[in-house]
């Protein structure tokens, strides 16, 4: 069994492999009645996802496995992404905990007087990436200060999809860098490089990117300089705020600081957010003065705000676990579709004849980027995108005498930024549920997530970034 394997694999029944013209029908089939079924008939995603399934298990049945293969890759899928499932439920609560503590009512208070509108997208972009590298979380970042940034966004008239594709951008950036987060690690881990090497080569791609979408933000925040909320809408905001929740700083900002210190300390995500929940609960009901059982139910579906504005309501009523429920049940369905391509070998067919015909090592990593877009659409999930692109390329990259970070680079572009623009993959369904603001709204300002891979591929082309060292690499 090769290294990263599921036991799945021995399990499986043996038949034949599929030939690259089954594996180009199969993927036809579902790039065909994913983009109609969206963009011409308006079908449900969901709905979509299921017919997919099903085109997929066609071809997993011709090619001789059974239908319990199937369903045990389909298990396979799913298992290998627990660890986000359990991340989407935690992040419902902790939003719904951080309404209720009074968390995010004190940001947007005093972040209505601090940010202006037209520094507003910068100053937004660099507060993202500093949390995101500190914390190593994209999630995380988008689930409490891109919340945050969204409420004073509207506030300040600055369209939504350009403010959540400021959010992501800044989020991605930091999930990408930091030593502490599970992507980075990952991609290290299975590229088998040095996990501070491979940081130090993204840093040769992603911080230019960064400069750039810094200044394309600062241009486009400066059309919006004029937005200034008239002053009385600005103190009608923040006198209702006042007037619903207890707003020192000292108390509410605990939560926030809490989840932050311990995934500085590098304590799972898992426990650094039950305990800033945990905090939150507490400081609703001893300090905000809420019952008990509200702050409870409000895990489960919070409750809209009661300040008398509309726009400030609804967003103070976010979070809880059933708020994720679309996003949850559309991930399961795509880690399910991603289970079966993977283990019947459509989607490895399809990436090894492309390998077998690569001669420039800059084709070779573009070709490993466009691999990581290809498998997040298969598969929906970053995570095994990372594992599997990283298992396929590793022998063409020793061949050409690459270094193993230039790979693991390289995937990180492809995978972990490409999947918060796609509508199926967990990221992408996790933004959208959190932002409010749909994928296909947001992707053409995602700008870091967009233009990396690009730069990427063309300082490769101009032999820019390939790195020389001691693993067998140029």
């Amino acid at each position: 069994m090769a290294e990263n394997d599921s036991p799945l694999e021995s399990l499986l029944t043996t038949q034949r492999p599929p030939s690259l013209l089954q594996a180009i029908i199969c993927f036809a089939g579902v790039f065909l009645l994913i983009s109609l079924g969206m963009f011409v008939y308006v079908v449900s995603i969901h709905a979509l996802i299921f017919l997919a399934l099903i085109w997929v298990t066609l071809h997993a049945r011709w090619l001789g496995y059974s239908f319990a293969d199937v369903r045990g890759m389909m298990d396979d899928g799913i298992t290998k992404a627990l660890p986000a499932i359990y991340i989407f439920l935690l992040i419902g609560m902790v939003i719904a905990s951080f309404m209720q503590s009074g968390t995010i009512a004190s940001l947007l208070y005093y972040g209505l007087d601090l940010l202006s509108p037209g520094i507003f997208l910068a100053a937004g972009l660099v507060l993202c990436s500093f949390m995101s590298v500190a914390t190593g979380t994209s999630w995380g970042t988008v689930g409490t200060i891109g919340v945050v940034l969204i409420g004073i966004g509207d506030a300040m008239g600055i369209p939504l999809p350009l403010v959540a594709g400021m959010i992501v951008s800044g989020a991605t950036f930091g999930d990408k860098l930091s030593p502490i987060s599970d992507t980075t690690n990952l991609a290290a881990m299975s590229a088998g490089t040095n996990l501070y090497r491979h940081i130090g080569s993204m840093l040769y791609t992603t911080l230019p990117t960064l400069l750039i979408v810094l200044v394309i933000f600062i241009v486009w925040g400066l059309q919006y300089g004029d937005n200034v909320l008239p002053r009385n809408q600005l103190d009608e905001i923040r006198a209702a705020l006042a007037s619903t929740y207890q707003l020192n700083l000292w108390v509410t900002l605990l939560p926030l600081l809490l989840m932050f210190g311990l995934s500085i300390k590098r304590y799972a995500a898992e426990v650094s957010m039950s305990c800033s929940i945990a905090l939150a609960m507490l400081i609703a009901v001893v300090y905000q003065g809420k019952e008990s059982t509200d702050v409870i139910n409000a895990l489960w579906l919070n409750s809209a705000g009661t300040t008398g504005v509309e726009n400030i309501d609804a967003l103070l009523g976010r979070g809880g676990i059933y708020s994720m429920a679309w996003t949850l049940l559309l991930s399961i369905m795509a880690l399910a579709l991603g289970g079966i391509l993977h283990h019947t070998g459509l989607l490895r067919v399809l990436l090894m004849h492309i390998i077998a015909r690569i001669r420039r090592i800059s084709t070779l990593i573009a070709t490993t980027i466009a691999s990581g877009l290809i498998g997040n659409m298969a598969m929906g999930e970053a995570y095994i995108s990372i594992i599997l692109n990283c298992q396929l390329f590793k022998g063409a990259y020793q061949e050409k005498g690459v270094d193993k970070a230039v790979l693991s680079r390289s995937v990180e572009e492809g995978s972990t930024l490409t999947a918060a623009l796609i509508p199926w993959t967990t990221a992408g369904t996790f933004y959208v549920a959190t932002l409010g603001v749909s994928t296909l709204d947001y992707a053409p300002y995602a700008l870091l997530n967009l233009l990396n891979p690009l730069v990427s591929m063309s300082m490769a082309a101009l032999g820019i970034g390939l790195l020389r060292g001691k693993d067998g690499s140029v």
